[in-house]
């Protein structure tokens, strides 16, 4: 027998490299500027209606860039599709994202802006089962880079004296034209394992 999942993702840059993958708002219909009275605009007899009630994983991918509002969006979507009032409609439901990394993005906001729409800060948060990964699976062939990151991550690369962390200039692309600049940084990374076409 076979089962459908639905891969969706915060970010357009990492639907664009998994394949199938699309973004929330797309998936499921969020829009873009959302408050505390959006819903998501899909009907209950719609082919994408059956095509979510029918899916028996949902997987979203980098959720700590969403703001706590698309999931609870989300989850009253779900609870309405699925005539169930249980968190997510009862679906299950796998979100993945790491909070030390790219947090929502609040127009002119600040370091509490940006975690207090996070979705640390809704009520789902204290819902979920919380699973931590401690092994980068995208950064393995490049064990120096992941250490790095996970310093980052953890608080502990050092600093320097206006309390930033130093980018290393093996990390660092020099400006020079928008297309030189691409054509290098295209150039030191293996675009083609992730399925890129680039005309």
């Amino acid at each position: 027998m076979r089962y459908i999942a639905l891969a969706t993702t915060t970010s357009g840059v990492t639907a664009s490299i998994l394949p199938g993958e699309r973004t929330a708002h797309s998936r499921f219909k969020i829009l873009i500027d959302i408050d505390e009275n959006t819903s998501c605009n899909i009907s209950k007899e719609s082919s994408l209606a059956g095509l979510i009630r029918d899916a028996k994983l949902i997987v979203w991918d980098e959720v700590s860039m969403a703001k706590r509002r698309m999931l609870e969006v989300f989850d009253l979507l779900l609870k309405y599709l699925m005539n169930a009032n249980a968190l997510f409609g009862r679906k299950v439901i796998v979100l993945r994202g790491d909070f030390r990394q790219t947090l929502p993005v609040v127009r002119y906001g600040k370091k509490k802006d940006f975690i207090g729409e996070s979705l640390l800060y809704s009520s789902i948060w204290n819902e979920l089962e919380k699973l931590k990964l401690f092994e980068n699976m995208r950064t393995k062939t490049d064990p120096a880079f992941c250490d790095y990151l996970l310093r980052i991550g953890n608080g502990q690369e050092r600093v320097n004296s206006a309390d930033k962390i130093e980018i290393p200039d093996s990390l660092i692309i020099p400006y020079t034209t928008e297309r030189e600049s691409l054509d290098k940084l295209f150039a030191a990374i293996d675009i083609f394992k992730f399925g890129f076409v680039i005309f």
